[in-house]
């Protein structure tokens, strides 16, 4: 177990390394320089892509084979799952389209999910009893699947809003594009803060009343909102500027909200030294990358992403789910928090391909639904995992 363990963590770092190489392949073949061809290049990039979706694919199975359990079971090995899906899905619509320019998005996307899932316990550790099902393997992973293809519609809609903005006046277009890009900056800002940290074995203990009972909180970051009513016992750790208001009583809830601050201050000061280092907004500044994209075909893209993914995901979170919840807790039911949010992505979509395909939402108007279904599917995997508690949550 231990020597198929470490050889699947040894696959997953080499898989980053090959996808983060096949994503400067794919922006050196969307370069417009006349001695270099873009085809070749962007051949390399899919093939180093295909070589490190397979593999991740290796990381998964020899997990799976540690584990003896599909490696879906806690959230850093669905998050790591749901990032090989949106390769997966990536592939496929580049043999469909032959763009260069949805590797150049969908890679780093793909980076920055695998990346995020090393901020969570790695550890193997055995199915609770309710989950010792088959349709963990089914539910989760066809779920997985189909939001990682609806994923794509995010990349392909960010690509045209990029193209398609003008960058040359503010408009509440600019600012929301550039809040987008902001968001992924807060996610990037996350991951390096957390590895500093990490690296440095950083903790700040403090004790705090719980449910009338004192309770020791240890915080992995320096604390800029302490626990409320709590007492730093860790020498030499910083003091909180403030505390956590009283409503977050619970042990994580403060460290949560702690995380949340540092990650919200270092994705403003990420995004402002680059806005400082190329003197203009980002979307101005990778507006003249694009340019060779073609608006129609990528719009296209993001409508086929829905219209493969939507079912996907229809069968895998709600049909699948319901018939597991069925034999597990005896009702199909039970509007658990992610259920609910589920069903709102079902709702969503639904919305999605019936504004386009009735209503004519094509273009920026089909853009800006396929970002915000991402928002949702990321407020889902994040917000209603972590935060709120439930019977799917790993708050």
């Amino acid at each position: 177990m231990g020597d198929l363990s470490a050889i699947s963590s040894n696959l997953l770092y080499a898989a980053f390394v090959i996808y983060l190489v096949a994503t400067f392949f794919f922006a050196g073949a969307i370069r417009d320089k006349k001695t270099t061809s873009p085809d070749r290049v962007g051949k390399i990039g899919i093939i180093l892509s295909i070589v490190g979706f397979l593999t991740q694919l290796g990381y998964f199975f020899t997990r799976w084979g540690a584990a003896g359990h599909a490696p879906v079971s806690n959230l850093f090995e669905f998050i790591t799952f749901f990032g090989m899906m949106l390769v997966f899905a990536f592939i496929i619509m580049y043999f469909i389209y032959r763009i260069n320019v949805l590797g150049v998005i969908a890679l780093p996307v793909a980076l920055l999910i695998i990346a995020f899932a090393s901020m969570f316990p790695t550890e193997i550790s055995p199915l609770v009893p309710s989950l010792q099902s088959h349709w963990l393997y089914i539910h989760v992973t066809t779920a997985a699947l189909g939001q990682a293809i609806l994923s794509i519609s995010f990349v392909a809609g960010l690509i045209f809003l990029i193209r398609q903005v003008d960058q040359n006046k503010k408009t509440k277009q600019t600012f929301w594009l550039e809040f987008v890009i902001y968001m992924v900056a807060t996610t990037l800002a996350f991951i390096i803060i957390s590895s500093v940290f990490s690296a440095f074995n950083y903790e700040a203990s403090f004790e705090a009343p719980v449910e009338g009972q004192p309770v020791e909180i240890t915080y992995e970051m320096p604390a800029i909102a302490g626990p409320f009513e709590g007492e730093l016992i860790s020498d030499g750790a910083m003091s909180p500027l403030f505390q956590a208001p009283e409503w977050m009583r619970g042990v994580d809830a403060a460290i949560k909200f702690n995380t949340m601050i540092w990650s919200i201050l270092g994705g403003l000061v990420l995004y402002w030294l680059v806005r400082l280092v190329l003197r203009k907004r980002i979307g101005s500044a990778l507006q003249p990358l694009l340019r060779k994209a073609n608006p129609e075909i990528v719009d296209e893209v993001g409508y086929r992403a829905v219209a493969i993914g939507f079912p996907i995901f229809t069968l895998g979170a709600l049909i699948f789910a319901m018939i597991w919840a069925q034999q597990a807790w005896d009702r199909f039911w039970g509007w658990d928090p992610k259920e609910v949010w589920a069903l709102i992505t079902f709702f969503f979509y639904a919305a999605y391909l019936h504004l386009r395909l009735s209503r004519g939402w094509q273009g920026t108007k089909s853009a800006w639904l396929a970002v915000g279904g991402f928002a949702i599917i990321m407020f889902n995997l994040l917000a209603v995992n972590l935060i709120i508690s439930g019977l799917h949550s790993y708050a």
